[in-house]
Formats: structure tokens, C-alpha cells, sequence
């Protein structure tokens, strides 16, 4: 199977987006950590090749979504079939910029990408980089959550590195004190945690960055990067500390995709040797092209 400087791992889904003719919808297919892993594959050298990890069906709508994963250049030696479940689905509306979805997603394929322990394990082994959500593991059982965490443990134990985006979406957990649970648990197996700071304040009582960033280095985070809307991005953790102030603001367009791009941005300034202060600022530029248009996957 192909070396991968990158595997993301997660959900994939069909998206609806409103389109610029009244009463029609665009489809397309989008995810967090596929939108991030499109963008990884648009920013990196083609030598480094970037994998996707999910679930899909059988039907029409999964072998497109297959493909067009495929298409994108992103390598599928780790997309599985579910012989009985299908794809997810998501509806966008946008208002003023910021968006909202519906989703059609109980009986997504995807909720079985880590029931095999052992194809996880030859997956992880074959990347340098495994990239991760709080979606990831909030989709799937108990069970899958222990193998996944299980598999990344090995994982980093033979060198990989461990990214994962806290991306709490409070909707796919049972509870609050589930998700804080889970979060913080893989919080705790990355090398690189990158949560929000609205989101990280919502469900943790965060007042600041600084408390956010403390907050997961005593999980075991090894570091940390705070996303913060646009505004000064705190980092700390075992490669230093500082902040990134003076990032310019713009009015978005939609800001769907917009965290998921800036870790496709930042990830790809780091794998290409760039210091974490001009990663930051990478990350940011691609969000703002992201987020001057509509839908998640944007040419940049």
C-alpha cells in the first residue's frame, strides 16, 4: 500500500448547498476531515501523498463519493464497504455568512470505520500523520471509540505523529459529560490538538485561550494551537509558545469549511518546514479564500 505523509480519518458525506438559482440545490460531498485532507492534497507537493479512512455503502451515491475522493488525488487503499448501511447526508442554510445544517446521518456507514482493530492498525501504519476529529469520534459506538484510540496509541508508539481537531458538534453526543470525556481523551493521545475557542468555551467554560491551552496539555496534548475566529491564534506546548496577532478580518461569504481549511493550511506550512508562527498565518490565508465563497471545498 502507498507510504502516506498523511491519513485522515472520519466521516464523508453527501452535502446540499443552496446554489445562486432560487429553489435548487448544488450537491456535493464534504466532511471535516475530508475537507481538510482535499485542501492538505492541494497545498502539499505530490510526493507527499495524503489518504482518506472512512466507511461507505454500496449504492450510487457511495461509489461517487469513492470517486470523487479518488479524483481529488487523495489515495483510497483505506476506504471499506458496508454491505447493509450508506452515506451520510447534510443540508447547509446560510444566514448573514454563518451557517446551519440538518443531517440525515443515524444510519452512516462511516459509524463502523473503526470496528476492525487490525485494519486500523495496518492503516495507521502506513502514515506518518493521522489527522482526526471530535466528529470522528463522537459518530462512533463505544467500541469503536476503544479501538480507534487503541489504534492511534500503537500508532504513535512506532513514530507517527497524532493530530486531532477537538470540532465539537454537542448533537452527536449522548451528553455533555460523554463529550467532555471523549474529547478530552484524545485531546490527550495527540501531538497536536486544535480546538476553537468558541466552541472550547461553550463546553468547557474556557475564558480564555490560555485556559483552553493549559487545559489540554494537562490531558497529555503534547501541543497546542487556539483557533479563534479570525482573531490572535495562542499557541504552546512542547515546540513553544507565543501568539500571532494582527490577522486580517474579512466579512464571510460562508464560512463553512473554514476551521477545516486553516488545519489543511497550517498542517501543510509545518510538513513543508515552516516555524508554527507562519503556519498560523498560512492556515488563516486559506480560510479567508474559503470562506469568500460558498460550500466547503473551495479552489484555492
Amino acid at each position: 500500500m502507498t507510504p502516506l505523509a498523511v491519513l485522515a480519518v472520519g466521516e464523508a458525506m453527501v452535502e446540499l448547498s443552496a446554489s445562486d438559482e432560487a429553489g435548487l440545490w448544488h450537491l456535493g460531498y464534504a466532511g471535516d476531515t475530508l475537507n481538510t485532507a482535499w485542501y492538505l492534497r492541494r497545498l502539499l507537493p505530490a510526493d507527499q501523498a495524503i489518504g482518506y479512512l472512512t466507511r461507505l455503502g454500496q449504492g450510487g451515491f457511495s461509489r461517487r463519493l469513492n470517486d470523487f475522493i479518488f479524483d481529488a488525488g487523495i489515495v483510497t487503499d483505506h476506504v471499506s464497504t458496508d454491505p447493509v448501511r450508506e452515506v451520510g447526508l447534510y443540508a447547509i442554510d446560510l444566514s448573514a455568512g454563518e451557517r446551519s445544517f440538518t443531517y440525515w446521518r443515524g444510519q452512516s456507514a462511516a459509524r463502523g470505520l473503526a470496528d476492525d482493530l487490525e485494519a486500523l492498525a495496518r492503516a495507521f501504519g502506513q502514515a506518518g500523520l493521522i489527522y482526526l476529529s471530535g466528529i470522528t469520534a463522537a459518530i462512533l459506538p463505544p467500541e469503536g471509540r476503544d479501538n480507534l484510540a487503541a489504534a492511534l496509541t500503537a500508532a504513535r508508539a512506532k513514530g507517527a505523529r497524532v493530530v486531532f481537531d477537538t470540532n465539537i458538534r454537542a448533537r452527536l453526543w449522548p451528553d455533555q459529560a460523554t463529550l467532555r470525556a471523549q474529547i478530552t481523551r484524545f485531546a490527550g493521545l495527540a501531538d497536536l490538538v486544535l480546538p476553537s475557542l468558541d466552541e472550547e468555551t461553550a463546553h468547557f467554560g474556557d475564558a480564555t485561550p490560555q485556559d483552553c491551552i493549559a487545559r489540554y496539555l494537562a490531558a497529555g496534548a503534547g501541543q497546542v494551537v487556539v483557533k479563534n475566529g479570525g482573531g490572535p491564534v495562542q499557541y504552546a506546548g512542547a515546540e513553544g509558545e507565543g501568539c500571532v496577532a494582527g490577522l486580517r478580518r474579512i466579512q464571510p461569504v460562508d464560512t463553512t469549511a473554514a476551521g477545516d481549511s486553516f488545519n489543511a493550511g497550517y498542517l501543510a506550512a509545518r510538513l513543508t518546514g515552516q516555524d508554527i508562527a507562519t503556519a498560523i498565518r498560512a492556515g488563516h490565508a486559506v480560510a479567508q479564500r474559503v470562506i469568500s465563497a460558498r460550500g466547503a471545498l473551495v479552489e484555492i
